[in-house]
């Protein structure tokens, strides 16, 4: 990899309610996805750091961050995604920004086949950091 080529970083949570269902957030950009809270790293910030930002701006909550549990490559975007496992704290309502147009929770047998493997491996954390490639 060259100095001056493009590579994106990316932090997301994993938050579920009392079903064991998870937190997805449908973009109004792009293809209209449904995806975790999260999104890409700015200049001189952590990977935590991003991810707190990230949630403060789209769901308008501060989250607490239990642990890391996956760092996973995207072929189609050339980038890392650092999956967290988290929840909300003290029971804040969710608000949406500018950049989404509705939130629901899911189970995660309903989920896209990255999805899914990215949450199996997050729910299930051993201590160990997961990675792969997509």
């Amino acid at each position: 990899m060259a100095f001056q080529d493009t590579f994106r970083l990316s932090s997301h949570a994993v938050i579920t309610n009392n079903s064991g269902e998870v937190l997805l957030l449908k973009a109004n950009y792009g293809d209209g996805n449904w995806g975790l809270p999260g999104g890409a790293l700015e200049p001189n910030e952590t990977i935590h750091e991003a991810l707190l930002r990230e949630c403060e701006e789209e769901i308008k909550c501060q989250i607490n961050i239990q642990y890391l549990s996956g760092v996973y490559f995207h072929s189609a975007y050339n980038s890392q995604s650092f999956i967290f496992r988290c929840d909300i704290k003290n029971g804040c309502e969710i608000q949406l920004s500018d950049e989404h147009t509705d939130y629901k929770y899911s189970p995660v047998e309903t989920m896209s086949p990255v999805q899914k493997h990215r949450i199996k491996e997050c729910l299930a954390f051993n201590g160990y950091v997961a990675s792969a490639k997509f």
